[in-house]
């Protein structure tokens, strides 16, 4: 082992393309991939969407300037979806993604060697919602089977979570339908119109739809303790994950980037929600209001580590949730000890 705007569900194609949200410096990025290319790097970040809670570190770790006290130059991107933020990784549009861990090795075996180097959580934050008028005929997964569920993205890791918990309690991945939806409004008008019967997302968009009464919860993965439940084990999801031939050839500002990302996970815990709240973005309460965007906090709160570790036998469980329904995984050999590095994060100061 190596040591939003938020658009109608129409215009969600036009959300796709690279939208900057925030930048440290100019908008240039002329970014140099030789060994010694580290001086003066620019580096892009794309993010599954940064307004979502399980990405608030991107985001927090730019309001409190430690990428600026690293001394290093951040331009973060979002996107609506982690599939769509891995795409940019992997085409050399950006030199970071903050997503989920799980495309590491799905990355891998289609030939991609990429790492996560800074591990933000250890639960996937993910919630299980199903709308009033459906709550009668989905009571677990079992109850999948026909139904339309909403997830980010195709090929996102909402939609790898709700195939392994479908597929987890006897329903085959072709026995329902997973419908690209994104996230915030989208997710929730989808919902209200019955385009979706339920799905996966993530807070401020949970908090709104039950401050809204439009939903009731059926999984909860917010937690360890309902990761635990939901999936055998602890799952390492939100993260910083980049391409292995870069790392190695900037490991300077991998480490200024470790160590920003690292002084935020321990800021965030040694603050209550409400002080992390005061710290984003207005718009990132999604209309609900300050204390609605800071209960939502407190609720995903639990799923981040402290450290940046990865957790010593999440890989493990990722692996076997993957490899339950992705045909590309189930008998392909996975070498977990080239999809992380703790390396970074363990120095850290």
């Amino acid at each position: 082992m190596r040591t939003f705007t938020r658009i109608s569900a129409a215009a969600v194609a036009g959300a796709l393309a690279l939208t900057t949200l925030t930048a440290c410096g100019d908008n240039s990025t002329s970014t140099s991939t030789s060994a010694s290319g580290d001086k003066n790097v620019k580096v892009k970040i794309m993010v599954g969407g940064l307004d979502k809670v399980i990405y608030l570190p991107a985001m927090l770790t730019e309001r409190l300037g430690y990428f600026k006290d690293e001394g290093v130059s951040v331009q973060l991107l979002t996107e609506p979806a982690g599939v769509q933020a891995e795409t940019a990784l992997v085409s050399g549009d950006v030199q970071g993604t903050v997503g989920f861990y799980d495309h590491t090795l799905d990355l891998q075996v289609k030939g991609k060697q990429v790492e996560s180097v800074v591990q933000f959580s250890q639960a996937p934050g993910e919630v299980e919602i199903v709308s009033n008028q459906a709550a009668g005929d989905i009571k677990s997964a079992k109850d999948f089977k026909g139904k339309k569920l909403g997830v980010t993205g195709i090929g996102s890791s909402t939609d790898f979570l709700t195939k392994y918990l479908a597929v987890n309690s006897g329903v085959q991945t072709d026995q329902f339908s997973p419908v690209a939806v994104g996230a915030g409004q989208t997710f929730i008008s989808a919902l209200q119109q019955g385009s979706i019967q339920g799905g996966m997302t993530t807070d401020p968009t949970v908090a709104t739809i039950l401050d809204k009464k439009l939903g009731k919860i059926l999984i909860d993965m917010r937690t360890p303790e309902g990761s635990k439940q939901a999936l055998g084990g602890l799952y390492p999801s939100s993260s910083l994950y980049m391409q292995t031939e870069w790392v190695n050839s900037h490991k300077e500002t991998v480490q200024k980037l470790a160590n920003a990302f690292v002084k935020t996970l321990k800021w965030m815990s040694t603050h209550s929600a409400d002080e992390i709240a005061a710290k984003m973005p207005a718009d990132y309460a999604q209309g609900g209001g300050t204390a609605l965007y800071a209960q939502a906090i407190k609720s995903t709160l639990p799923m981040f580590t402290t450290d940046g570790v990865m957790p010593a036998d999440g890989p493990a469980t990722v692996e076997r949730v993957l490899k339950s329904f992705n045909p590309n995984l189930k008998n392909a050999k996975v070498d977990l000890d080239k999809t992380y590095t703790t390396e970074f994060v363990k120095n850290a100061g």
